[in-house]
């Protein structure tokens, strides 16, 4: 039962770094999509890229639930990512390279809906694995610019999503041997855990919906996920800020490796800060590192110096990096047992949502004034998170 247990974290971690790596992709290509698009593709039109996958975040969401009881895992996932892929690998014309995000971005929310609530549904302390586990998210995006720069420069730019198809190839395969598109039910017990008790309300899927989204504590986490992956994605991940950093801080056509570097320092804090996470309170801590990266990025917004940028975004990325997993384990704690499985999916892949939508908004307002408008925003972004999670519930017996 060990080892079936760690081979099971171990293809979870499969899905996460897939989920990192194809968050980490776009944003170096950015600056080569409106060379390679023409003058057609300014910020605005680009930035149907992320609406779309926005709305396949939204309609994986809705859906994850329902499907992933019906087929079990890795199936749903695995097809509609690979057709996204497929799409964008062949160099089609923009309106088919922005629709190929519609079914990417619907895989992608199954990786990060089905790896969050399953690890969060086991019995066991999993403050250690989510950790890790998201730190594996982190290496994704990490990796991605190094290997996107690098083919952004190329006639063939395009053939950077080849190893996007490889890579969920491998999950497919991850996913097949480890749980065999079983009901996570029966995986849970395959390592010698009992699924919770269910009620009759949420033994139906349209019960199990309602309970759900009863909850507020839920929607709030909800929005709270959503809002700090728009922030992660939109500040130095990858999506805006090669160009904002290329444009207002003049950067070169290397600056694509300033992402790489806010994504190693989220690795290294989601490892590094476990135990001021236990130290000081999940919940606490989490008021901690939103100020200090509200700090930091206000140095990356007043101060015009390049290195002094891609030094702060890189520790943005250091504090930043314990929130997500945090927020599962919180999450973990504090829905009924019952409905983890079901809120936590709604949550992650809620947030996955933020991925796209956040770029697409600051990509609207840049097209109207200019690239230097991400900062304000997130800025504004950090203190509505701040605001939002002083109303998360702390303990089960405050949910109500």
């Amino acid at each position: 039962m060990r080892r079936k247990s760690w081979a099971q974290f171990f293809a979870l971690c499969v899905s996460i770094f897939v989920a990192g790596w194809d968050s980490g992709t776009v944003g170096p290509l950015l600056p080569r999509l409106q060379e390679v698009y023409h003058a057609s593709v300014g910020y605005a039109v680009v930035s149907l890229i992320f609406i779309v996958n926005c709305i396949g975040f939204f309609v994986g969401a809705s859906s994850f639930l329902y499907l992933t009881d019906r087929f079990g895992f890795g199936r749903v996932t695995s097809f509609f990512a690979a057709v996204g892929y497929a799409i964008q690998a062949a160099g089609v014309p923009f309106p088919a390279f922005v629709v190929s995000f519609l079914f990417s971005g619907f895989g992608i929310a199954f990786l990060d809906a089905g790896s969050n609530s399953y690890l969060a549904g086991l019995s066991e302390d999993t403050s250690f694995k989510m950790g890790v586990m998201h730190a594996i998210f982190g290496v994704g995006a990490m990796c991605a610019p190094l290997v996107s720069t690098q083919f952004a420069k190329l006639d063939t730019w395009h053939y950077v999503y080849l190893v996007h198809l490889g890579l969920i190839a491998f999950n497919a395969l991850t996913q097949a041997l480890v749980f065999r598109f079983r009901t996570a039910e029966e995986c849970l017990r395959e390592v010698g855990q009992e699924p919770h008790a269910k009620t009759k309300a949420s033994e139906e899927g349209v019960g199990k919906y309602r309970q759900v989204f009863r909850l507020r504590a839920v929607h709030l986490m909800a929005f709270f996920i959503f809002t700090y992956v728009g922030v992660e994605v939109a500040i130095g991940g990858d999506w805006w800020i090669v160009t904002y950093i290329i444009n207002e801080r003049g950067g070169g056509g290397s600056s694509g490796y300033i992402s790489s570097g806010f994504w190693g320092g989220l690795t290294l804090g989601r490892v590094l800060l476990i135990w001021v996470n236990d130290k000081v309170g999940e919940w606490r801590v989490i008021f901690l590192y939103v100020a200090l990266a509200f700090g930091l990025e206000l140095v990356v917004w007043l101060v015009p110096h390049l290195i002094s940028a891609a030094v702060c975004v890189s520790f943005v990325g250091f504090f930043l990096g314990p929130i997500f997993p945090i927020v599962m384990n919180h999450s973990g704690r504090v829905l009924p047992p019952e409905l983890i499985s079901g809120g936590i999916g709604y949550i992650s892949s809620f947030g996955s949502a933020g991925a796209a939508a956040f770029p697409f908004v600051t990509g609207a307002i840049a097209s109207g004034t200019n690239i230097g408008s991400l900062q304000p925003l997130l800025i504004a972004m950090m203190a509505l998170m701040f605001a939002i999670w002083v109303f998360v519930p702390r303990t089960r017996e405050q949910l109500r």
